[in-house]
């Protein structure tokens, strides 16, 4: 794997608030190795130990970019939807950002029938054919397209698996890395002070919770992938 500078410095993450965990009694045993220490009853993260597992995580992704492979970005937390949307658009990922249906990758044919009807109806809007409906099957066909855009729209360009899956909150996630694990998909993940570092593939130490911690964290990993993408696309 390549070991490349990825400018993560202890100041710009202090100040992002990357460092503050839960409550000492919301703590998950197995992170003891990565908290530093107690501060007003919040668990510290080991800061030292996030920019080494973000650049751990961040050669990941350049290598896996630079050779093409495919990435899906999951994070529905409802305030963080937007940042998971632009940055995946921003390093052409496939992105969930609304809601993890349970087998949208254990049972990927179902979720690729899904994926052709939703393409099927965007195809035929745009060609005009909902015209030639009645207004109450208009209707109904646009409300349908209006979920699938909301639950799919994000994967909607999906054609297989993705080869690494970048997961923003382990807890609320839980269902994605375990689907992850059972297809042997590799997987980063933040993990705060009450998350189990073991589920996945390259845990980062940081705080899940707030905006400027997880809008940090996620534009080293984007940048990291874009610059693999550049060197891909140079190479072709």
């Amino acid at each position: 794997m390549t070991r490349r500078y990825w400018n993560i410095n202890l100041k710009e993450m202090i100040e992002a608030g990357v460092h503050f965990g839960h409550g000492i009694k919301k703590w998950n045993p197995k992170m003891a190795p990565y908290i530093s220490a107690k501060r007003k009853g919040t668990h510290i993260t080991n800061l030292a130990r996030t920019a080494r597992f973000l650049s751990e995580a961040c050669d990941l992704v350049f290598d896996a970019a630079s050779q093409g492979k495919s990435f899906l970005i999951v994070g529905t937390k409802k305030r963080a939807a937007d940042l998971v949307a632009s940055a995946a658009i921003r390093a052409r990922c496939h992105y969930v950002n609304k809601k993890w249906f349970s087998g949208m990758l254990t049972n990927w044919s179902i979720t690729k029938t899904r994926l052709s009807q939703f393409r099927d109806l965007r195809a035929e809007e745009k060609m005009g054919k909902f015209h030639h409906l009645p207004k109450r099957d208009v209707a109904i066909l646009k409300r349908k397209l209006s979920t699938l855009q909301r639950y799919l729209g994000g994967i909607q360009y999906m054609t297989r698996l993705p080869d690494i899956v970048i997961v923003l909150d382990q807890q609320k996630e839980y269902i994605a890395l375990r689907e992850c694990a059972i297809l042997g998909i590799p997987t980063i993940s933040l993990v705060d002070t009450n998350c189990d570092p073991d589920l996945a593939n390259i845990s980062i130490p940081a705080n899940d919770d707030t905006m400027t911690s997880i809008r940090l964290i996620l534009n080293k990993l984007v940048f990291a992938i874009c610059e693999g993408r550049s060197l891909y696309i140079r190479n072709l």
